[in-house]
């Protein structure tokens, strides 16, 4: 047998503990930058999923105000993706919404948010990227006005709305508030739907991109959807919900309050179910934290409208919900103190009552619970009677619903489909 040199073997000995630290070093940031990109729920979004599109490789229609935006291709392929892309360039990406060209990305993408993580943390979302299949798929063409059509509009955007670089730092709060604070204004993004914006698109979350910072988490209309309040401190209208009552949302997509449905279900099944019970209660601590706004004087509704809305209520809506607005817990929702009932904008309880709803599968609740379609059954008068009595009942406090705001989501739906 032939021995190996003996300088030769103690060498091999000692690079081998460095190869195995290499490789743990590496598994573990490719396992960190897993974790955090299903924080920020990339897939959702940059997954044609209604198209059959795979994983990661872009093409999902993004509705603006503005406009339609399509998601990128963020897997590595060289031609269409981001293969030929540095580490730096993906932080440029990340930290300033700059493609490795200067040009800059469109807020749809949320880099204002992004740009509060540590570059540790998006060196490790490159990293797992770079470890998956590959897709070649080029991006549709954004469908935008003019001006919108020049990136160097954003320019100007960023000037006015945007700024770089970590939050602030809070050395009198807890490690739990750190965190979920990190992981709501971070990768978690919540305010990017959570969030009112102001004529030119931009968030409470952006600081200088509003004249009324308690806006913010206060409720944001996404393509046709209100993403309610989600403040949960005194005054908030979550601030009937416990930390438990919002683990359990985030991590089951129901709790004896409400469940999660259609983009909310979404991110909890491809987001927020699969983070850690710590995370979801860090996330609970620091929207316990947060008091609610100011709210306006709600006028009590006509009588005749309350009436036609309670009949309508008994006969179509009480079998389910309960004669006292309690729903069945973990079955079917409360509207007796629902954030969505006591928002001021009544966008989504008018497009459920219009389109029906279902909720999302989940490990503890495997069987989805919907709520039929009464488009066909109820006029915009009725949908509107039967919201107004659900706003006004059972200490619920929000403004009536006009028949014209039903009719005219009513042709906004039937327009997009």
């Amino acid at each position: 047998m032939r021995r190996r040199p003996p300088l030769l073997a103690l060498a091999a000995l000692a690079a081998a503990p460095a190869v195995a630290v290499a490789d743990q070093t590496q598994f573990g940031e490719v396992e960190r930058g897993r974790y955090l990109a299903t924080v920020g729920n990339c897939i959702s979004c940059h997954t044609d999923a209604e198209h059959g599109g795979a994983p990661l490789a872009g093409g999902r229609a993004m509705e603006t105000p503005f406009g339609t935006i399509f998601t990128p291709n963020i897997t590595f392929d060289d031609e269409t993706g981001i293969g030929r892309w540095s580490r730096d360039d993906f932080w440029r990406a990340m930290r300033r919404g700059e493609r490795p060209d200067g040009a800059q990305l469109y807020p749809a993408f949320p880099y204002p948010w992004f740009t509060r993580m540590p570059r540790e943390d998006v060196d490790a979302i490159y990293a797992y990227l770079s470890t998956l299949p590959t897709e070649t798929r080029p991006k549709p063409e954004n469908a935008l006005p003019f001006p919108l059509t020049v990136r160097e509009t954003v320019v100007a955007w960023n000037a006015l709305y945007f700024e770089e670089g970590p939050l602030p730092p809070a050395p009198d709060r807890s490690d739990a508030w750190l965190r979920g604070r990190y992981l709501v204004e971070g990768p978690g993004h919540c305010g990017a739907c959570h969030s009112d914006k102001n004529i030119a698109g931009a968030s409470a979350e952006t600081l200088l991109g509003t004249v009324k910072p308690d806006a913010h988490l206060t409720g944001g209309v996404l393509e046709n959807w209100l993403a309610p309040e989600i403040r949960g401190g005194e005054g908030g209208l979550l601030s009937d919900w416990t930390a438990e009552d919002i683990a359990a949302f985030l991590g089951e997509g129901r709790n004896r309050h409400s469940s999660a449905l259609t983009r909310m279900g979404e991110v909890v099944t491809n987001s927020t179910s699969r983070m850690t019970r710590d995370d979801l209660l860090a996330i609970a601590t620091y929207l316990k934290s947060l008091k609610g706004p100011a709210r306006d004087t709600v006028e009590a509704a006509e009588p005749a409208a309350m009436k036609a809305g309670e009949a309508i209520y008994m006969d179509a809506c009480s079998a389910c919900h309960g004669r006292d607005g309690g729903g069945v817990e973990g079955m079917f929702g409360r509207l007796d103190g629902s954030a969505k009932a006591n928002s001021a904008d009544p966008t989504t309880l008018i497009r459920i009552v219009l389109e029906g709803a279902r909720s999302q599968p989940s490990d503890r609740y495997p069987s989805p619970i919907s709520m039929p379609a009464f488009d066909w059954k109820l006029s915009d008068q009725e949908v509107a009677d039967v919201l107004t009595y659900v706003r006004q009942s059972w200490g619920n406090s929000a403004a009536s619903v006009a028949a014209e705001e039903v009719g005219d989501l009513r042709d906004k739906l039937t327009a997009s489909h």
